[in-house]
């Protein structure tokens, strides 16, 4: 197959296919539609993507487009990283790609997907590794209610941002941040 310009230069310098430098979470997806797959791994320290290399089997598109991914995640704080929709990342990856073609679209979701994995990955692991006597809210950063009722007794703490400043729960995926409200709201209650 013949790329455009775009694909070809950033195939030719591809700068997260690799292999791990160290251990990390993975996530894997398959494009059914060519049977090629892209694999992430992500080194995450502190809450922070320190690396994001694949493989794949796929075609240039899906390398240019593992690639862009892995430029867009590196160096991001995980609450940065947070709402990131299918659509807006599709966009993203095909405005530094260019023109996607008909049938092409499913290497991008398929990178998309591999990488989402990789997150959710992480969270998993997050919540295995868990050991704690205490009530884990926060499964992105390990936060327990015990920390999160302690910033609450910061009278300036107001917002689940506030909570999320203080001690980061609230800003990975937003799956407990229902809950961070609601021991706000019965913070409020009780004064």
């Amino acid at each position: 197959m013949v790329y455009p310009d775009s694909i070809n230069l950033l195939v030719a310098d591809l700068k997260h296919l690799s292999a791990p430098l160290s251990p990390g979470t993975a996530g894997q997806e398959v494009n059914f539609a060519c049977g090629s797959f892209v694999r992430y791994l992500l080194v995450i320290d502190d809450g922070t993507v320190v690396s994001a290399t694949f493989s794949s089997t796929g075609c240039g598109y899906m390398l240019a487009a593992a690639d862009v991914l892995g430029d867009l995640v590196t160096g991001q704080d995980l609450r940065q990283l947070h709402g990131l929709a299918d659509r807006l990342l599709h966009e993203y990856v095909a405005g530094r790609i260019g023109t996607v073609p008909t049938g092409r679209s499913e290497c991008i979701d398929a990178c998309i997907g591999a990488l989402r994995e990789a997150f959710a990955h992480f969270r998993r692991a997050q919540i295995e590794e868990f050991r704690g006597e205490k009530a884990l809210v926060c499964t992105c950063f390990g936060v327990t209610e015990e920390t999160i009722d302690k910033s609450l007794q910061n009278s300036a703490v107001q917002t689940v941002e506030d909570v999320t400043s203080l001690c980061r729960a609230g800003g990975g995926c937003g799956a407990c941040t229902m809950m961070i409200q609601e021991m706000l709201d019965n913070r409020f209650d009780m004064a």
